[in-house]
């Protein structure tokens, strides 16, 4: 028996593919991001396929924001655009390149500070925390302390020049440029500093003399070794580690020019951190021995807080006398003399208690 053959149903007409799959030209809309592919560039505009109906072109205003990017592209390289006007009455796509002049001028400033690259900067404002300068269009600044010596001396010789600097800290989600001007004014001074940093172990105890003092920590130069030459390096003490006092009045204790002993702590987000009270001894280490219970001692009022009254027994070392320990109608004030007896001591976390020494029972006191 012969068969019936079905190579007739196996075959399909064009007719029928367009109605199992209607074929549909993409749909383009203002704001929308397109990867689009160079087809060619000329003195003022870049012709781009996109995969639509019609070519895309960046001119005019798009064009002259692009430049530096468009200056690296070439036929047949991709690159993220913008719809700004999905169709002219010509017909044509209108594109931006922004975005990706955008990340490529980023990623060419990181390059640049991973590379330690020179970039050209434009002064903008200067004052007492340092200059404000731009890159390529771009708000940036330098650290007072990133500024050599001659340009420390007079910040306001730089405004309205162009000059070169290193580019140190970067945060791209921010906008923020960090720059250095010294390290290229400077750049063999600040590399004999970096080579002296990488020497610094840590823990080493050495005298400094403070530069500087601000709200948050004082400044303090000190003496380093780069082979047989000294040199001198700048770090800072942030404000908890100027004392093991709780509160202290940077300007009632230190001076600018002050001789100050330091701990090295080593290297904090590239910048050199010490400690003054860790190259004293702790006092807490003899509290349990030299302050036991029920023992009387005699301190004064260092501040006054809504729970109590914390008492300084000696350098460096509080009580707290707790309001439920103060009678009624007793008042203290900064300063004043206070006679107290332990009550406990907790070295470990750094705690003492204190009860109140009465030469008279109080009315209503119990």
């Amino acid at each position: 028996m012969q068969k019936k053959s079905n190579k007739s149903s196996s075959v399909k007409t064009m007719a029928d593919l367009l109605k199992r799959k209607e074929i549909r030209i993409p749909r383009i809309e203002t704001g929308q991001k397109i990867m689009a592919k160079v087809v060619e560039i000329t003195k003022k505009s870049v012709i781009l396929d996109i995969g639509g109906k019609s070519e895309g072109l960046v001119i005019d205003d798009a064009f002259d924001e692009a430049r530096d990017l468009i200056k690296t592209l070439a036929a047949g390289d991709e690159v993220w655009t913008k719809i700004i006007v999905p169709e002219t009455s010509e017909g044509v796509t209108l594109l931006s390149l922004r975005q990706a002049a955008y990340e490529a001028f980023w990623n060419e400033l990181t390059e640049a500070k991973n590379s330690s690259k020179e970039v050209t900067v434009l002064g903008k404002h200067a004052n007492e925390t340092g200059v404000s300068v731009e890159v390529d269009g771009v708000n940036g600044f330098i650290p007072i302390s990133q500024l050599g010596k001659k340009a420390y001396s007079n910040p306001q010789e730089l405004i309205g020049k162009r000059f070169p600097a290193k580019i140190i800290e970067i945060d791209r989600q921010k906008g923020r440029i960090v720059l250095s001007e010294k390290a290229v004014s400077e750049k063999d001074e600040v590399k004999l500093q970096e080579d002296a940093l990488k020497a610094l172990a840590g823990g080493e105890i050495v005298e400094g003399v403070i530069m500087k003092l601000t709200t948050f920590g004082a400044f303090v130069e000190i003496p380093a070794s780069v082979g047989k030459k000294e040199i001198k390096i700048e770090g800072l003490v942030y404000i908890t580690e100027l004392s093991w006092e709780k509160r202290i009045n940077l300007e009632e204790v230190y001076k600018v020019g002050d001789k100050i002993k330091v701990k090295v702590l080593g290297l904090r987000d590239g910048k050199l951190a010490l400690s003054a009270k860790q190259a004293q001894k702790d006092p807490w280490e003899e509290v349990e021995r030299k302050y036991k219970k029920d023992s009387k001692i005699e301190g004064k009022v260092a501040r006054i807080s809504d729970f109590g009254i914390f008492i300084e027994i000696e350098f460096g070392i509080e009580g707290l006398l707790h309001l439920t320990k103060i009678p009624p109608g007793r008042s203290f004030k900064v300063g004043e003399a206070v006679n107290c007896y332990i009550e406990e001591v907790d070295a470990k976390g750094r705690r003492i208690s204190l009860g109140l020494v009465l030469t008279s029972k109080p009315i209503g006191y119990k």
